[in-house]
């Protein structure tokens, strides 16, 4: 999609572009020494697991400060929005459309994990 048009979109046009996979919230961990991004199968505490939406969307950033607003200007900088991402297959060309993986039954809620334990939830899905 050329990028004038998806700048010209209005708030709620760019909301209702989000397919509500879930995956932008997947804790993700970055290796400080090479940058390296990993995902885990760990969900956001305030992302429910069975409907992937935010329960505290409208106040997210101060929830979870390291919640991230994704906007035209930022979408393809993020080298951790998992590649399916609905946002982010606006600027890939070469995106082949491909059925989005639940992740129903694949994710741990973050309440659940011990911190010192993130590393052992390490995933590498074909769909992130």
């Amino acid at each position: 999609m050329n990028k004038n048009v998806v700048a010209s979109l209005t708030p709620e046009q760019w909301e209702a572009l989000c397919d509500r996979c879930g995956k932008c919230c997947l804790v993700t961990l970055q290796d400080e020494d090479t940058g390296d991004i990993y995902h885990t199968n760990i969900l956001c505490r305030h992302c429910d697991i069975e409907n992937h939406q935010c329960r505290v969307y409208a106040n997210r950033f101060e929830q979870v400060p390291a919640c991230l607003k994704l906007t035209p200007e930022n979408i393809d900088k993020l080298p951790w929005l998992p590649k399916t991402c609905a946002y982010r297959r606006l600027f890939d060309e070469n995106y082949q459309a491909e059925p989005c993986q639940p992740l129903n039954g694949r994710v741990v809620s973050q309440d659940d994990v011990d911190e010192a334990d993130l590393e052992n939830y390490i995933v590498d899905w074909d769909d992130l």
